[in-house]
């Protein structure tokens, strides 16, 4: 019976290609065609973004003899997690992961809540100078923050506030080495990628339509309570992917952490450190000064990599149908 309807289809196939004067085979050749130049491509995609993370994970279960052996390559053949354990000591991993869920976390909610105001109102309200502003907005965007790093760490080392502080107590405030100059930044919008949240949060709710606020103030509702009550339920794919990416970058951020945070543990500059760290550790086992070989280096820097990555990945498999929300929206809509 199977193959008896195989066979009316595929002679159904031949009547209506002759019918089309082949039309119809060169349509299919050439859809066939394309899809296996789409899996090729999309398959060498993957693979030079996944290949480098799988080189990292089969080194970092290796023993040091593997490192030199011309006969491993990708599988190890003493398989060991003594580099995880050495590099979660050089990087004082409990503390630093610690210290940077912390930061990351309530910096990102700092950031979202501020940016998601300053973007609802480019969006929705008209005030004075308002191009000028969002140029603004735009500059935070494209000047790199290392353009300013002179006048930040002039700025936070001498910190006062029209001359109070000196006034009562004769000095500035010294800021640095404390969070507290990231929580200024972030909630006066000029923390890391802020003009891009704004940017993006506003072109969310320009695509929103105007009649659901217009039917809530008819209703009875304030401008906060609409914002609150109508316009922040539908805003959640967007914020949860700008939550996503602040905290990611705010996770592996090293210019402001080393700028502001010297003194605090954190994973990036505990692993931008990590080569020190284990220049010192073998000086300290071996009672002379000794530098690494480059396999072994190599070995602990992607195995520190690794334990860095992980919590993101975690991060994201949580809150992957938000981000792919707001993907796919913002693809309908802008």
């Amino acid at each position: 019976m199977t193959k008896a309807i195989a066979k009316q289809k595929n002679s159904g196939f031949w009547e209506r290609n002759r019918k089309s004067e082949g039309y119809l085979l060169k349509k299919t050749v050439l859809d066939i065609s394309l899809k296996i130049c789409r899996f090729i491509l999309l398959f060498g995609m993957c693979f030079m973004i996944l290949q480098p993370i799988f080189n990292k994970i089969s080194v970092s279960f290796m023993a040091e003899e593997d490192l030199y052996s011309p006969m491993v390559v990708s599988i190890p053949e003493h398989f060991t997690t003594e580099n995880y354990q050495l590099a979660a000591e050089l990087m004082s991993y409990g503390e630093s992961i610690v210290n940077s869920l912390l930061i990351s976390f309530s910096i990102a909610v700092l950031q979202i809540s501020v940016c998601t105001l300053v973007g609802y109102g480019f969006a929705r309200f008209n005030f004075p100078l308002k191009k000028f502003w969002f140029a603004c907005v735009m500059m935070v965007v494209l000047v790199p923050p290392q353009t300013i790093s002179t006048s930040l760490h002039l700025h936070f080392r001498f910190f006062d506030i029209l001359g109070i502080f000196k006034l009562v107590t004769g000095n500035s405030l010294n800021l640095r080495g404390s969070v507290l100059p990231y929580y200024l930044m972030s909630a006066g919008c000029m923390g890391l990628k802020n003009g891009l949240y704004i940017y993006m949060i506003r072109q969310f709710f320009r695509n929103i339509p105007m009649e659901l606020e217009e039917a809530a103030y008819v209703d009875g509702c304030g401008t906060l309570k609409t914002f609150l009550r109508i316009m922040l339920p539908d805003a959640t794919p967007i914020l949860t992917s700008c939550f996503l990416f602040s905290f990611v970058w705010q996770w592996t951020d090293g210019f402001y952490s080393k700028l502001f945070l010297g003194n605090t543990k954190l994973v990036s500059t505990s692993l931008s450190r990590i080569v020190d760290s284990l220049a010192a550790f073998l000086q300290r086992l071996q009672g002379s000064p000794v530098t690494p070989t480059v396999a072994k280096t190599d070995c602990i820097l992607s195995t520190g990599t690794l334990m860095i990555i992980i919590p993101v990945l975690i991060l994201y498999l949580f809150a992957q149908k938000g981000f792919v929300e707001s993907l796919s929206s913002s693809g309908i809509k802008m």
